[in-house]
């Protein structure tokens, strides 16, 4: 079976040497064998492994609840019920998030059409309610209407495809 190196292993996931001895101290890579000289040996399973922890982490999961899915792993079949709430609770976490950034990422959107349309006409009351400084509900209708007829919304932004 083919082993690899810290480095090795550091290099091909992009991670720091002490990031991924960080991770073997906080029990994350029980798994990982060392050589004789004490040095860790990493197996393409051991990186699949370092690869999960990446994507828990990436998803917001703490080190520590990490450790708790890297140790029911320790358990075997046991632990399928625990590790499947785990991730399904994570998931629901990671969904809520996407949900929020993706509203977010909309509503930019929106704003950037808006002061590029205003930019261009040179003056932010074409989009205002005569007489005030509040948005004209019209405004967002256009725009809506402009995603509907086929612009994307990065078009709109960047005035291409008018």
């Amino acid at each position: 079976m083919k082993t690899y190196g810290i480095g090795a292993v550091a290099e091909r996931m992009g991670l720091s040497v002490a990031t991924i001895r960080y991770y073997d101290e906080m029990g994350l890579l029980p798994f990982v064998k060392r050589d004789q000289a004490g040095r860790r040996r990493f197996t393409d399973d051991n990186i699949q492994l370092l690869q999960m922890i990446l994507d828990l982490k990436r998803a917001g999961v703490a080190i520590k609840d990490i450790a708790h899915f890297v140790s029911w792993r320790l358990d075997g079949d046991d632990s399928l019920h625990e590790r499947y709430q785990f991730l399904a609770k994570h998931e629901q976490t990671l969904e809520d998030e996407i949900s929020q950034l993706a509203s977010s990422l909309a509503y930019l959107r929106f704003k950037k059409w808006y002061y590029r349309t205003a930019e261009e006409a040179g003056t932010e009351k074409i989009h205002l309610r005569p007489g005030s400084k509040q948005v004209d509900p019209q405004t967002y209708r256009e725009y809506q209407e402009l995603l509907q007829a086929g612009h994307t919304a990065q078009e709109l932004g960047n005035g291409s495809k008018n």
